[in-house]
């Protein structure tokens, strides 16, 4: 069964929104936006969101619920690990090590407390965003006179989150990246030849032949100018395979393992899924659980980009990981949203943010203008739902 092309315009809405306002930003900075170093700058500055955001789509697929907590978790893990790192003297694997653990004990404890005591997500981790930043300050200014603590000699640390894979100069052809990309591209195209090719056999609903193809050839070209692009501007960036195996990871689990079902079943009905078997309980708390193992990777993320803990690490990422998300086309309700339209709109709100930086844009007035394309997705979607209905 092949769908329409108003199906397929719908269902890619949000990747046309993303390619105009790209074009628009390159225009608008005389193509600024096009230069290798903004190219990193756009995956290393905005890498949090991706990681977050992929949390976040878990927690809002069981019913529209969200985690207003992992900001302010950010700024206390950050506040330890840099205390245990530069303070301490711990080695870095060590201090990994800790925050990982601390994390996990936080998001056994959270959802616990959302699952089986039936504390409403939004209260449970509104505590957390109240109390963990303030723990965060309270550990950076006894410990610091100027309220930070810098990470900048820990340089194993460094490599790890902040470093570069195959790194060259700037401005030279780096081609073990380019091969890189070239491979990724091949990749890409086999999968959706064969994802088509099964969907056809079992007769489910699937693009034409020459859909495929055309957006096979769409998607390989985007692999391989940011591969290029990539190259040109000094290597990989390590933060990028992190952002790559986070993605990854949470595709697979959401559409290929049976848990990933439960999420959508959770959030579509949930007491439809009860009385099915699925162990809503269960999955509310691994939601919650998952959610706080991802806030570690964030944080390791970004106090490597940063080089340093403060008090202000973590603020508002919780409302770009859901932005992301519903921008994205993850529901607010629940029940429906994919890890690729969370791509897609992490890199959206990353454009807009790069691209208005790039024209130096006040940034109070960017904080509107990502307010409206909140909005406006939100409102996207509940028209949409109203219509196919």
């Amino acid at each position: 069964m092949k769908r329409s092309a108003s199906q397929v315009l719908k269902d890619n809405t949000m990747l046309i929104v993303l390619v105009l306002v790209y074009l628009f930003f390159t225009w608008r900075t005389g193509g600024a936006m096009f230069s290798p170093f903004n190219f990193q700058e756009l995956v290393t500055q905005n890498a949090y969101v991706f990681i977050l955001a992929s949390g976040m789509l878990m927690c809002m697929l069981t019913g529209g619920n969200i985690d207003l907590a992992c900001g302010s978790l950010v700024c206390f893990l950050g506040a330890l690990g840099a205390y245990f790192m530069a303070i301490k003297e711990m080695s870095p694997g060590v201090a990994i090590i800790l925050m990982l653990i601390i994390g996990i004990v936080y998001g056994c404890v959270l959802g616990y407390l959302i699952a089986y005591v039936n504390i409403p997500p939004w209260i449970a981790t509104l505590a957390g965003f109240l109390a963990f930043r303030g723990l965060g300050t309270d550990i950076l200014s006894k410990n610091s006179k100027t309220g930070s603590i810098s990470i900048k000699k820990v340089e194993s640390f460094l490599a790890i989150f902040a470093g570069r894979i195959f790194k060259t100069k700037p401005n030279e052809l780096n081609m073990p990246c380019i091969t890189v990309g070239i491979i990724a591209a091949i990749v890409v195209v086999l999968l959706n030849i064969i994802g088509r090719a099964n969907k056809v056999k079992k007769g489910y609903e699937a693009d034409s032949l020459g859909f495929m193809l055309g957006k096979s050839v769409l998607e390989a070209g985007i692999i391989l100018l940011v591969a290029y692009k990539l190259a040109m501007g000094g290597g990989i960036p390590t933060v990028l395979i992190w952002v790559a195996i986070v993605v990854l990871f949470y595709n697979f689990i959401t559409e290929k393992t049976t848990i990933g079902r439960h999420f959508y079943v959770v959030g579509g009905n949930k007491e439809a899924a009860r009385l099915s078997g699925v162990n809503t309980r269960r999955i509310m708390f691994i939601a919650y659980l998952n959610m706080a193992i991802v806030t570690v990777i964030t944080t390791w993320v970004v106090l490597g980009r940063v080089q340093a803990a403060n008090s202000t690490a973590g603020t508002n990422f919780e409302m770009d990981a859901i932005s992301a998300c519903v921008v994205g086309g993850v529901s607010a309700y629940g029940g429906a949203g994919r890890i690729i339209g969370m791509v897609i709109g992490a890199t959206l709100i990353g454009v807009i943010n790069l691209g208005m930086s790039l024209m130096n844009i006040d940034a109070n007035f960017q904080k509107v203008v990502k307010g409206v394309v909140l909005l406006g997705a939100v409102a996207f979607d509940i028209l949409s739902k109203k219509r196919s209905k």
